[in-house]
């Protein structure tokens, strides 16, 4: 098989057209057969030899080994190691192909960076820790550029310098500037915390430098930043912390105003992984609030969080609508939120909407939320009407064909009942033959 080179992966095969004696002559460049990835079938740009003695371009490799898979691609051999030797000489030839064929519009390929060593991690790991012990700023601010420099270069060398310990070094950092002036320090503790957003700490001591009091109060600060990037990094962190210790939360909710600026996120997006992190971090403060008796889910609510919530819904995306109908579901827990956004005219249409139109997970909660609103507690025969009139019935006979948890399905029968229960009573309820042939378990 002959693979034509491309000049993008969407285009078509690279051709000269050569003009001679009134004629021309299309000529098509082919890349030799050895310096193909196996698996992409591409050009090699990085290529790297496993113990099979097979060579595949580094990223093709690694992306095959990210997935799961353990044996060599074209040997089918278990690998016993994902050692990954890099191919100095066939990469060197790769090149002097590409500066042979220059005048064919080829780029020359340059020379990969060799990815970043786990001991190179530690080693900057060591740097940073001794840097803040001497209260070296300027050193400090260096090493994080240079690993976020170095993570940015592949994926393969994120993942190793988040999975060896950055993550407790730059919570170590964080903490210890944060004892004086935020100011004099702002450079250094945005930085730090840029790379905390996608280098988390793993361990129970990393995460608990940046419970301290200065590390909150910082952390807090920079969520009403001006700067979007600096704010979407303080919430990102805050998500990962309260995610990996509800602990967190004691501490967290002692902080003044800070149900106001995580609403403030809410209410002027940033992004919707901002958005979305806001949202976790909101329902872990209701779920393991302690020392509050529940008035942190009254504040949101008096706030307007609620409204807010319905809002996001609208068009939120996946990761946002998921997130935003789990808070919704918790405020229903309580009065005061399950008799707020019952009253909003929004509610039964937009939960009615998100049935089968999101995912198994929103589907879930949209049904959660809908046998709050709708129970016989409530006497709310105005939302089984309106809940019948926008499709209900049929959706929840659609999640019943395709399948649903044990509770779930214990709700939808609930739900049938109540709608059955008026369908002698409401004329539009007639047009739903479906009623009629529908039979309740007991």
């Amino acid at each position: 098989m002959i693979l034509s080179w491309r000049r993008s992966r969407g285009g078509a095969s690279f051709r000269k057209s050569e003009v001679s004696k009134g004629f021309s002559v299309d000529l098509e460049l082919t890349i030799p057969t050895h310096f193909r990835c196996p698996i992409s079938l591409e050009l090699m740009k990085d290529p790297v030899t496993l113990l099979t003695g097979i060579t595949y371009d580094r990223d093709s490799i690694e992306k095959w080994i990210d997935t799961g898979n353990v044996r060599c691609p074209v040997t089918n051999q278990i690998l016993t190691n994902f050692e990954q030797i890099p191919n100095h000489t066939l990469r060197k030839m790769i090149q002097d192909w590409c500066v042979k064929n220059k005048s064919h519009g080829v780029d020359r390929i340059p020379t990969p960076r060799v990815p970043i060593s786990p001991l190179e991690v530690l080693d900057i790991c060591s740097k940073m820790v001794a840097a803040t012990r001497l209260g070296d700023a300027k050193k400090c601010v260096d090493l994080v550029v240079k690993i976020t420099i170095l993570a940015k270069e592949s994926e393969r060398n994120k993942r190793c310098i988040v999975e060896n310990g950055i993550g407790s070094a730059l919570a170590d950092s964080f903490e210890y500037f944060t004892r004086f002036s935020i100011d004099i320090h702002e450079n250094l503790l945005k930085e730090v915390l840029s790379a905390l957003a996608w280098a988390p700490p793993r361990t129970q001591e990393g995460i608990s430098k940046l419970k301290s009091t200065n590390s909150l109060h910082c952390m807090a600060l920079f969520l009403n930043e001006e700067d979007l990037l600096t704010r979407r990094n303080a919430i990102s962190v805050l998500k990962e912390l309260v995610s990996a210790d509800q602990y967190y939360i004691d501490r967290l909710e002692r902080i003044d105003g800070i149900e106001e600026k995580l609403f403030q996120i809410l209410e002027v997006p940033i992004c919707p992984k901002a958005t979305e992190a806001c949202l976790v971090v909101i329902h872990h403060m209701m779920v393991f609030e302690k020392t509050t008796g529940g008035l942190i889910m009254s504040k949101f609510i008096q706030m307007g969080l609620i409204p807010l919530i319905l809002e996001l819904l609208v068009d939120g995306d996946r990761g946002v609508c998921d997130m935003a109908l789990v808070v919704l579901d918790r405020l229903c827990n309580a009065k005061e939120g399950k008799d707020t956004v019952h009253d909003n005219a929004l509610s039964i249409p937009l939960l009615v909407k998100k049935i089968l139109h999101v995912s198994d997970a929103a589907t879930d909660l949209s049904i959660s939320i809908l046998h709050k609103l709708i129970s016989e507690e409530n006497g709310s025969c105005n939302g089984v009407i309106e809940a019948v009139k926008l499709g209900a019935f049929q959706k929840l006979l659609v999640v019943l064909q395709v399948g649903c948890g044990k509770r779930t399905r214990e709700k939808i029968t609930e739900l049938f009942k109540m709608m059955n229960m008026y369908r002698y009573k409401v004329d539009c309820f007639e047009s739903y033959v479906g009623f009629k042939y529908l039979k309740i378990p007991n």
